[in-house]
């Protein structure tokens, strides 16, 4: 298979081009440009840290549109060009880019001379010819070396994978296809990043040299073309990343309650019954989802929702609004013949050759060309007209979208707008999502857009797209992949992910329906319900009814799973806090461990463990029957509290955590300043007028309160408001500062009951009744301390 040839070109390091020396340079606008004794070089400083790197073997560097980087950023970033000692050196304010005359390799240091990273010599950059589906072309390749203990993060999703999170060492596929992801974005815990611009198949290769070396090649290009990010912190990294590839835009505020989703509601009735199930439970929930197939009997691509069963979708839709419901459909990017649709597209030469072998209907649908703006817009139209725009729905269901295809190379022979399937092989949802927010922007422009999509490529994250799994299996195996594939997802700059709780599909059960009326299935979707209740976004999605309100679940299961939602709901003021500092500070929420904890290699090789925002440590129970789990505290230096008990622990050691059923092992980092609202069954029942401020001390620390309109792109003019909350330790106060910004309907007074927890007191998921102080707060600074004797 390709895939294996990739692979097993990037060990062998084979490659035809011969050793390329430098015949002469010269600066050219924003870099250097190297003429080779075979091919060119350019090496453009697009800021202190951030540097972008071209080669070709060809006579000339080809002019390239990148679909990837989505924005310059700013120009005239000041750098020296000397040479000494046969090598070519570029100085930044932050880098010493190191190019070597004999072999054109590169190596970057910081200005102290350590090395960060480095091109492998005359194997740093290669192209090779190839003929890929008839095509002839290039396979493009970059190899650089690893020293000992480097700890390599991010490369993308990859649901069926082994639940390693360390790519030292290992191989892994980059190619977007039915249940296998590819984001081209690599960390290191050198403290720099990567980033590929290429879209063919490719393949990343961490074995070589016996992993003291790792590669990334791609089957087809006319040119290496990659990015070099220097933080050191993972946090810098992801802020250069996403000031070049785009922010990710605001969610509306209920995108960050539960999601409640079933493969499938059949009927309008059923869609209603969902939300009144919630509703007359009193069990916290914010979106109803119709899943595919409502268009049957009529041809995928109908948009249409089949009269008969869904007599009115308006009323509908409607009536969830009027229970405080959002409703999120599945459309795909398919089209079955005999539909206005399908002739429009068509007649426009809009369509691809690709097609997908609808297993539903026994019929062969053709995928539109995502590439092609044209059609993208028409799309965009039919869409919003038949189903979108029309009905009111509120959040857009983005699946199928690799395309799936059973022959990977029916979309490398496929001809897309941009050019050549193979050229193109990754990024179709890139471009597809592309289209969408662009038509949600321009024609529904007072209603955030929330799109959850199947796949996602480097970039995608500024079309308000969270990435999700795929279609899982119903197991403990499946759900202990999926925890390293959200943290490693969220290295490359996504900064949302989500799974099916439970997973999607039995591969067992009749019918694929797992009878979740079971003990070990009722074990599954707790622990997994609990893990979800601290990701990006809390989605229940798969076959069998597993509604919070369904008889499948004893009450104590049902109390287990409440205590979770609950929790979701009363950490919201923390949840969207996080969210406006992803839009505002390109924040990472779903953080590896590496984020904070770069210096601690005890941290690089742990897959299931990883912090929500600045205080959680969170550590799902993955392993059938377990009652406890082994737990590393990170940082000798920090300390720790549990958050069921308020007892401390100190960090830099490995606990055996209890976990029965009714806990999943959480810890909170001292100096967290951690803000908690009411209990709410919706996200937007209550304005957070009283909020219950938990301080976990022995460090100091902080955290700004985010708060704008919860809907709406108002605050994308600066209508949005911020509190920086400090705890200084030392003086045992709490000092809220100044509210900063304003927006429409903004509270102007609101209740701080400041908790510091210890054990017995600001634990687990109910309001703490006893407070140590109240305060009255109306924009104005106040300073807050705590005797000791009260803490």
């Amino acid at each position: 298979m390709k895939h294996l040839f990739l692979l097993t070109l990037c060990c062998m390091g084979l490659a035809f081009c011969p050793r390329a020396e430098i015949r002469s340079y010269a600066r050219v606008a924003g870099g250097i440009r190297f003429q080779l004794d075979r091919g060119m070089m350019q090496i453009d400083i697009l800021a202190g840290d951030v540097v972008r790197v071209r080669y070709t073997s060809l006579d000339s560097l080809p002019v390239r549109y990148s679909l990837v980087v989505a924005s310059t950023l700013p120009a005239g970033t000041a750098f020296t060009l000397t040479e000494k000692d046969g090598r070519i050196l570029i100085t930044t304010g932050k880098l010493v880019i190191a190019v070597d005359r004999a072999t054109n390799a590169i190596t970057y240091t910081d200005l102290s001379g350590g090395e960060i990273l480095a091109e492998d010599g005359a194997d740093g950059k290669t192209m090779s010819p190839a003929t890929v589906v008839g095509v002839p072309t290039y396979t493009c390749r970059t190899c650089f070396r690893s020293p000992e203990g480097e700890g390599l993060f991010g490369l993308g999703c990859h649901p069926l994978d082994s639940g390693s999170i360390d790519y030292k060492g290992r191989r892994q596929e980059m190619a977007i296809k039915y249940m296998t992801g590819a984001i081209p974005v690599l960390l290191s815990s050198r403290g720099y990043g990567l980033l590929w611009d290429n879209y063919s198949q490719s393949g990343f290769d961490g074995t070589e040299a016996v992993n003291t070396k790792f590669s990334y090649s791609s089957e087809s290009g006319q040119q290496v073309d990659y990015y070099f990010f220097y933080g050191p912190a993972f946090d810098q990294i992801i802020d250069s990343y996403r000031r070049l590839t785009g922010k990710a835009p605001m969610y509306p505020k209920w995108a960050f309650g539960l999601f409640q989703s079933q493969d499938r509601y059949k009927t309008q009735e059923e869609v209603l019954a969902a939300g009144a199930g919630y509703r007359n439970a009193h069990i916290p929930v914010d979106v109803i989802v119709q899943d595919w197939y409502y268009w049957y009997p009529l041809p995928i691509g109908s948009h249409v929702l089949f009269p008969k069963n869904y007599p009115d979708p308006v009323g509908m839709v409607n009536r969830l609004h009027q229970e405080h419901l959002q409703a999120m459909i599945s459309i795909w990017p398919c089209f079955g013949s005999g539909t206005a649709n399908f002739d429009a597209l068509k007649a426009a030469g809009y369509l691809t050759s690709i097609t997908w072998d609808n297993f539903t209907t026994h019929t062969r649908d053709t995928y539109y060309d995502a590439h092609n703006p044209g059609a993208r817009k028409m799309y965009w139209e039919q869409a919003k007209d038949s189903l979108i725009g029309r009905d009111g729905w509120d959040a857009w269901w983005v699946d199928q979208c690799e395309p799936d295809t059973e022959d990977p190379n029916d979309r490398k022979k496929a001809q897309f707008f941009s050019g050549k399937g193979l050229d193109f092989f990754n990024t179709y949802s890139l471009e597809h999502t592309k289209g969408i927010y662009a038509g949600w922007r321009k024609d529904i422009p007072n209603k955030r857009i929330f799109l959850l999509a199947r796949q996602a490529f480097a970039g995608q994250q500024r079309n308000a797209a969270t990435l999700w799994s795929s279609d899982i299996s119903t197991t403990f195996k499946a759900f202990r992949e999926q925890v390293p594939q959200g943290i490693n997802a969220c290295v490359t700059g996504t900064p949302y992910w989500t799974s099916d709780i439970g997973g999607y599909i039995s591969h067992t059960a009749p019918g694929g329906v797992p009878d979740w009326s079971q003990p070990e299935y009722r074990e599954l979707f707790t622990r997994w319900f609990q893990f979800g209740s601290l990701c990006p976004i809390f989605r229940i999605h798969g076959k069998g009814e597993r509604a919070l309100f369904s008889k499948n679940w004893d009450e104590g299961t049902r109390s287990v799973l409440l205590k979770f939602d609950r929790l979701r709901y009363r950490l919201l003021p923390y949840i969207y806090s996080l969210a406006g500092m992803v839009t505002q500070e390109n924040y990472t929420p779903m953080r590896s461990l590496a984020f904070d904890f770069r210096g601690d290699s005890n941290v690089y090789r742990i897959p299931d463990q990883y912090l929500y925002g600045p205080a959680f440590l969170v550590n799902p129970v993955t392993m059938e029957g377990a009652r406890s789990r082994r737990v590393y505290l990170p940082s000798a230096s920090a300390k720790w509290y549990d958050f069921w008990t308020g007892a401390s622990l100190t960090g830099g050691q490995f606990i055996d955590a209890p976990a029965p059923m009714d806990k999943m092992p959480l810890y909170v980092r001292a100096g967290s300043i951690v803000p908690m609202g009411p209990v709410m069954e919706y996200a937007m029942e209550r304005p957070a007028d009283t909020i219950e401020l938990r301080v976990y001390p022995g460090a100091d620390g902080s955290f700004t309160l985010y708060e704008d309109e919860n809907d709406g792109y108002q605050y994308e003019k600066g209508l949005f408001a911020t509190t920086q909350l400090d705890w200084v330790d030392g003086e045992r106060q709490l000092v809220i500062h100044a509210t900063k910004g304003s927006f429409p309907g903004m509270l102007k007074h609101r209740v701080f009951r400041v908790v510091l927890v210890k054990e017995g007191r600001g634990a687990g998921v109910q309001p703490e009744m006893t407070f140590d102080k109240m305060v009255e707060f109306s924009g104005r600074e106040l300073r807050v301390g705590v005797p000791r004797s009260q803490g």
